[in-house]
């Protein structure tokens, strides 16, 4: 019998530091043997002239997250996970709400329970909106199960943190060792923006990015900094749109300080133009923070080629256009403030990244492997079981046509939602074949894997996010006692 389920053999493995051709020999879900010349498997890929990466790793994204009002969240787990891996993307990072005035630990278990329709290995954030004496209590236990990230908001009525609330959560992170990620946008200062709009009857989809113009993002990136500095803990900051928030990344950087920057395709690829479209078609470009300008573009590209902009996630938010619990929610005369935010991105955010990137000379192939599975399974705890192709990892692994082009249309992507920011974008490199953990779950655009094959990843504590030990007085606020100078 052979020593291996699945041979792929004679591609271009890339890694987030090399490139070279090999066979991948792969056992028990495994990666166990890269080289040349490998005995026979039960399975045997061609990948000659293929790209073989290790799948991607999306560390943002909302699925079947439960309804706000009368906005329906449009997928599922089966089928958010499944356009992931149509995508190349073979682990997803998702998010358990909390609901103002309600406890977080029934409704992890309720998330864990809609979790297990996923095709593909999954883990989450805990959503803290309300962080009450209860929810402080619980979150300890949680945090000691594998849920190992916060996230919080600084905007939104429904879910933002004042700065004591803030730091209450970021000291008790550093005490658990979880990494907190941020929307980091001035909640005030858009309220404030969105009356005056209002008030002059400028309510339109494009009055959107009017309401939240980039010193709101930079001013919370800033802030959420100082805040993290002042406690000694590890941030990510989601999503940023922009060269001035980024800047604020940077800054902190070179201060030394961990810091860490995410953006977003859309970000890469639209701009506040896009919001501008008659028949409300301006809508399903609308996300926050909103798209920028192309000159924001280039600056983000050039913060991805040196490091500060670490990861590329989707922000998967999958509010249909054509529906009343989408985009439509409150009819197409709504002002913006009304209109659901976000835009679908699980299956493009790979095949966008790889042609804009890698085939237009922004990025070589390993960061491209950085950014999007190397980088992100390091930051939130998986790496090397995921992120890398390696003897022991996980055979998480997409075998690309670098040279395929492909016109991105909607029905190709298998999520549920009905439409996509890139419909008629002509992309190069194009994901052929998915493999999780040995097993192919997509192969030439046809969906094989099934609902519950995926398994949760429990993380537990990693270096990337242990304090640094710099406090910025002789007294660390957190432990609550005196430090040396």
């Amino acid at each position: 019998m052979s020593d291996f389920d699945v041979v792929i053999r004679g591609g271009t493995v890339a890694t987030a530091s090399d490139v070279f051709v090999a066979d991948v020999g792969i056992a028990g879900g495994k990666v166990v043997a890269l080289g040349t010349g490998l005995a026979a498997g039960r399975r045997e890929i061609n990948a000659t002239g293929r790209l073989v990466l290790p799948g991607g790793v999306d560390s943002h994204c909302h699925i079947e997250e439960p309804a706000v009002g009368a906005v329906h969240n449009a997928d599922s787990f089966a089928s958010g996970t499944a356009s992931a891996a149509a995508g190349g993307t073979t682990t997803v990072i998702s998010f358990s709400q909390q609901v103002k005035g309600e406890g977080i630990s029934q409704q992890l278990a309720d998330y864990h329970e809609k979790a297990r329709q996923a095709l593909i290995d999954y883990s989450f954030h805990i959503v803290i909106s309300d962080p009450s004496a209860d929810v402080m209590a619980a979150l300890p236990g949680l945090i000691d199960q594998g849920h190992r990230s916060i996230k919080i908001f600084l905007t939104y009525d429904n879910v933002v943190l004042d700065d004591e609330q803030t730091l209450n959560v970021l000291a008790l992170a550093r005490q658990k060792g979880a990494l907190v990620t941020v929307h980091a946008e001035n909640h005030s200062a858009i309220k404030f923006m969105t009356k005056a709009l209002e008030k002059a009857g400028l309510t339109l989809p494009k009055h959107h990015a009017w309401a939240k113009p980039m010193v709101v993002e930079r001013e919370a990136c800033h802030r959420i900094i100082a805040l993290a500095e002042l406690l000694d803990v590890p941030i990510q900051i989601f999503h940023v749109s922009g060269a001035e928030a980024a800047e604020e990344i940077r800054r902190a950087q070179n201060r030394g300080l961990k810091i860490y920057g995410e953006t977003c395709p859309q970000y890469l690829m639209l701009t506040a133009d896009d919001l501008n479209r008659a028949d409300f078609e301006g809508a399903k470009f609308l996300c926050s923070p909103a798209p920028r300008t192309r000159a924001d573009q280039e600056a983000l590209w050039d913060y991805i080629r040196t490091g500060v902009l670490g990861v590329v996630s989707s922000d998967h938010a999958p509010n249909r256009f054509d529906d009343v619990h989408g985009k439509k929610v409150r009819g197409t005369d709504a002002p913006f403030s009304a209109i659901p935010n976000g835009v679908p991105g699980l299956a493009t955010r790979l095949p966008i990244l790889f042609s804009e990137g890698v085939g237009k000379g922004r990025i070589d192939l390993q960061t491209f492997v950085a950014i999007t599975a190397t980088n992100p399974a390091k930051l939130f705890g998986i790496h090397p079981q995921k992120g890398t192709i390696a003897i022991g990892a996980d055979a998480d692994i997409a075998i690309w046509d670098p040279n395929k082009k492909v016109t991105i249309r909607n029905e190709l992507l298998h999520h549920q939602v009905d439409y996509t920011v890139y419909e008629g974008v002509e992309v190069t490199g194009w994901p052929e074949i998915t493999l999780s953990r040995g097993d192919v779950v997509v192969e030439n655009g046809k969906v094989l894997g099934k609902p519950g094959n995926g398994k949760f990843l429990a993380r537990g504590p990693y270096d990337a996010i242990k304090p640094l030990g710099r406090h910025v007085t002789p007294f660390d606020p957190v432990s609550g006692t005196l430090v040396a100078n």
